[in-house]
């Protein structure tokens, strides 16, 4: 391929992993506007459950299908099922549909997510497909951390040429993904080396029923109770799962949907436990940040989106940078430990939040998450790719896009959890700090503060002390325009829990630091996965060859020992006849009977 048609291919790989991104992060803030036209607030987290779970357990089906019958096929069905899920949800007209039709977005989505990465690491060599995927990493970046701004504008609007404004948050996918569908279609011809393998089906299986289960605990397991008889038949039945998905994995061997044998590599391995924690601090950071910002320093859901463009400078940046740096230098382990220090740095800071703290100290630690991440996600990436052959290149990107996803799954549950179960401690211990409690007593009393309509809401929850600790459990539009005095002890309260939930992210991240240490960087290859492959098929057909004329020779040999056996009976008896000689010509014709 030529340097154009391989910037082309590039331009439309990112376009669909931009899409499958955005579509993670821009529902979240559209979702009370869609609840409400629906009329299914209830059913709200289904829309987005139904997304991750779907888009998450197909990303390692995707990789492994995509070694067997090629990348173009998998990359094409993946974007036609990803825009046929987007056009049906921009149709939805209930809250049930809409979910059905998320699940399908997101089966398209998890190849829009896994099959980019492992396509550049077809076409270029480890060194040079770093400096793309600093840029590919950089929209994946962009995309998770706009995708709230671009939802509350979409869902803002009343209506846009004549459609429902929310609508448009799923619309919006089509021209960008028709685009990158063309472009496809056009540029990418990625040679494909056949081979037989078996299907593994109960890889396949079993995955589903190991993930599913887990993933949604995780997003439902608050709701439920983390003990409810829900929660706990989706543990047993994951755990089980989970069994059942190595037992056939390690029968299918080579075969297998992840292969076993990846793991055997120590770099496959550490990369591959880094993302689980990268994941963890990634997705923690871009789902608490915007809420804190929103809470504590009043920002709107647009607003906050632009306060989030520190982390999107620092991650585009250090990923392009350290991109160009590997390229360079065929160098990368330093850069797990320089990306977790930073992102330790970040949360550190965090750490030392107050609710009177100026917005720019929140901006400052986002940038230094920014800076981190970036050097850690392309870093991982091209660690895992590296450590394996390029017949398992596909299941090893999608083997480490899937677990990345656990991690933030996880890390986004785990921390929510922290979130909301400190929250009443921390409302309650400011309403006993004596400065708080005295403005709020101020506050409450004062004749112009109970006439404005504002503090009608806060007003009424202060009146039923049981109530305060769950106040911020739903619905904190109460908090918008109140007297600072009454809101106080609510925005200390949402502070200090968040600051644990950033010990924790810090803690995380600070294990992830240690692990880097450890991490073994063998050399850079300086071929491409194509040519290895193509090199591996030249050196199969040659030995099939070779095999082939020492058959031939061995029959040839066999057919000629019944003459030399011949001619050693003639040079011994002696013979009328040269051996080897058709003896049909010297047939007599019969004698003719006596009459």
């Amino acid at each position: 391929m030529s340097h154009r048609q391989i910037l082309f291919v590039i331009f439309g790989l990112m376009a669909g992993m931009f899409l499958s991104a955005l579509d993670q992060t821009i529902v979240g803030t559209s979702m009370r506007t869609i609840a409400d036209d629906l009329d299914g607030m209830a059913l709200q987290a289904w829309v987005t459950t139904a997304y991750l779970i779907v888009s998450c357990i197909s990303t390692p089906i995707y990789g492994k299908l995509s070694d067997i019958f090629g990348r173009r096929p998998l990359f094409l069905i993946a974007i036609t099922i990803f825009l046929v899920g987007s056009l049906l949800a921009g149709l939805a007209n209930s809250m049930y549909e809409l979910a059905a039709f998320r699940a399908i977005q997101g089966l398209g989505a998890g190849g829009l997510m896994a099959l980019p990465l492992t396509i550049m690491g077809d076409m270029l060599a480890p060194r040079e497909r770093a400096k793309y995927q600093g840029y590919f990493l950089a929209v994946f970046g962009l995309s998770s951390v706009i995708g709230p701004l671009i939802g509350g504008v979409l869902s803002g609007s009343d209506t846009i040429l004549g459609i429902t404004g929310w609508r448009w948050v799923f619309l919006i996918n089509l021209p960008i993904g028709v685009i990158a569908l063309a472009i496809v279609l056009k540029f990418l011809h990625v040679p494909h080396f056949a081979r037989p393998v078996r299907i593994d089906w109960w890889g396949a299986v079993t995955v589903i029923l190991a993930a599913a289960p887990l993933l949604l605990v995780a997003e439902q397991g608050r709701t439920w109770g983390w003990a409810s008889t829900p929660s706990i038949a989706c543990y047993v039945i994951g755990a089980l799962s989970i069994a059942a998905f190595i037992l056939a994995e390690r029968l299918m061997g080579d075969d297998a949907l992840i292969p076993l044998k990846l793991f055997r590599s120590s770099t496959f391995r550490m990369a591959t436990i880094l993302g689980v924690f990268v994941g963890f601090g990634m997705f923690g950071a871009m789902m608490t940040v915007p809420l804190y910002l929103q809470l504590v320093n009043g920002a709107t859901p647009t607003e906050s989106g632009f306060l989030m463009l520190p982390m999107i400078a620092g991650l585009m940046v250090s990923s392009i940078v350290s991109g160009q740096l590997i390229a360079r230098t065929g160098r990368y382990k330093m850069f797990p430990t320089i990306g977790t220090a930073f992102m330790s740095a970040g949360f550190l800071l965090f750490t030392f939040a107050t609710a009177d703290k100026p917005v720019g100290f929140m901006m400052a630690g986002m940038l230094l998450i920014g800076l981190g991440l970036g050097q850690l996600m392309q870093t991982l990436t091209i660690a895992s790719q590296n450590s394996v052959g390029p017949r398992d290149i596909g299941v090893a990107t999608s083997a480490s896009t899937f677990f990345r996803q656990i991690g933030g799954t996880l890390g986004t549950a785990v921390l929510f959890s922290v979130l909301f179960t400190r929250i009443p401690d921390t409302i309650n211990a400011a309403f006993g700090n004596p400065t708080i409690a005295s403005g709020v007593r101020a506050a409450a009393t004062d004749p112009a503060v109970q006439a404005d309509p504002a503090n009608t809401g806060i007003l009424a929850l202060l009146a039923d002390p049981g109530s305060v600790g769950g106040a911020l459990d739903g619905d904190t539009s109460f908090l918008n325009a109140a007297d600072p005095r009454l809101a106080q002890p609510f925005l200390v309260g949402f502070n200090d829990a968040s600051v644990t939930v950033f010990w924790v992210s810090l803690a995380v991240v600070l294990v992830a630091f240690v692990l880097s240490l450890f991490l073994k960087a063998p050399p850079l290859r300086n071929t491409s996965a194509l040519q290895e492959a193509a090199d591996e098929n030249a050196a199969e057909l040659a030995e099939l060859a070779e095999q082939a004329e020492q058959a031939e020779q061995a029959e040839q040999a066999e057919q000629a020992e019944p003459t030399r056996d011949a001619q050693r009976a003639a040079d011994r008896m002696g013979a009328l006849i040269e051996p080897g000689v058709d003896v049909d010509e010297f047939e007599r014709a019969p004698r003719p009977k006596p009459s």
